[in-house]
């Protein structure tokens, strides 16, 4: 008999759970606590499903609420029905919706431990997270950014059933046969280390920056991370969450979290920052900051890119996992696509029907301009290579 307790904190579940459940090179309970706490209440509702099979604890279901705008997830023309609809009534603008997972995390995840296998409890936890949609007025249930890993398991809840599944944001990774920024270069396309080269030497040229890597960041500096951040943030095109500055202080002060930094010299101001996680084998690239002043002109999100690389392989780490979005710099700088899948349910038939054929429309080519463009190379130059042959 397995069956889940909804919980409201990470504090509710026993701690030995969360590292019997989330292996060390996973976000684990430090980073649900981290988000939980920063008074991030104005978008989302966090909550926890305790997996018991016969009353045993047997593994961990990260989940949150947040109200997401109808334009993320309505086809087009109901888009424009309901936005004008939603100056009436404010509450047809958004979706509300239960997700499985968490916000900003490369990708979702249900903690297990290790004699327990997804495939075995997949089904009961969807019956249990449509139940809690059901009670707290979700219409939406999605499993958010699940990997390739977990597509076997989530494939059967789409047999039979009207669960559908649609493509979502890649990740993007590298894998480095040795850990040392030649071992990198190699690896790279002649033409993407021909360019890469070419810019950091240009930009050494005009640009001197003095580069470290820290750890929990005194007051002062993290007010400049949060500027850089906040500067990135809203240039961006895909806004799902919209952190603070307590998320950043609260994760600073976590021991999986490095802050590699570019600054004037001679402790001038910072230019540009990445937050890093340290965990098991791997890095993970999670947030960047750049001072888009001289962005542009001193190719900062490079300089900014091989001093992590650096730092990186001096740790004796292979993996460099980078996360969604800002696609046209990761490819130039050599990542691959990671495929990430979202399984998706609305409670009302009808909408689901709907949403559930607008999802077989969406692609990578059709979600982000830069993978477009990146498809279109990519196929054009697999026909040279066919005709060459």
């Amino acid at each position: 008999m397995i069956k889940i307790k909804w919980v409201k904190s990470v504090d509710d579940i026993p701690t030995d759970l969360w590292q019997k459940s989330f292996s060390p090179d996973l976000e684990g309970r430090w980073w649900y606590s981290v988000m939980e706490r920063s008074k991030l209440d104005d978008q989302f509702e966090f909550l926890y499903g305790l997996l018991l099979e016969d009353e045993k604890p047997i593994g961990i279901v990260p989940a949150f609420v947040n109200d997401v705008p109808i334009e993320l997830v309505a086809p087009a023309a109901v888009a424009v029905a309901l936005r004008a609809v939603s100056k009436l009534i404010p509450a047809c603008s958004y979706q509300r919706t239960l997700f499985v997972g968490s916000p900003c995390s490369d990708e979702g995840t249900v903690g297990l431990i290790p004699q327990v296998s997804l495939a075995q409890v997949v089904r009961p936890i969807h019956k249990a997270v449509l139940e809690q949609a059901g009670k707290i007025k979700a219409p939406m249930v999605v499993w958010k950014d699940f990997p390739q890993s977990a597509q076997s398991a989530l494939d059967t809840l789409c047999k039979n059933s009207p669960v559908f599944k649609m493509v979502s944001y890649p990740g993007t990774i590298l894998h480095f046969k040795e850990a040392s920024m030649q071992s990198y270069l190699k690896g790279l396309k002649s033409s993407h280390r021909h360019k890469l080269l070419k810019k950091l030497k240009r930009s050494k040229e005009q640009f001197s920056f003095d580069t470290v890597v820290i750890q929990n960041p005194d007051e002062q500096t993290l007010n400049e991370i949060f500027a850089l951040f906040w500067q990135t943030y809203e240039r961006g095109k895909t806004k799902f969450e919209r952190l603070n500055k307590e998320f950043f202080s609260l994760i600073a002060q976590q021991k999986e979290s490095y802050f590699v930094i570019l600054r004037y010299p001679n402790q001038g101001n910072i230019v540009a920052f990445m937050l890093c996680f340290l965990v098991g084998n791997k890095v993970i690239n999670k947030f960047i900051g750049l001072d888009y002043s001289i962005a542009r002109e001193s190719s900062l999100y490079f300089r900014l890119w091989q001093t992590a690389i650096e730092w990186t392989t001096s740790r004796g780490i292979k993996i460099f996992q980078s996360g969604q979005t800002g696609y046209s710099f990761k490819l130039d700088t050599g990542n691959e696509l990671e495929p990430l899948f979202n399984y998706c349910q609305n409670r009302n038939p009808l909408i689901n029907t709907i949403f559930a054929q607008v999802a077989r429309t969406i692609s990578w080519a059709s979600l982000d301009q830069d993978l477009a463009v990146y498809l279109k190379a990519h196929s054009a130059e697999q026909i040279e290579n066919k005709n060459a042959g």
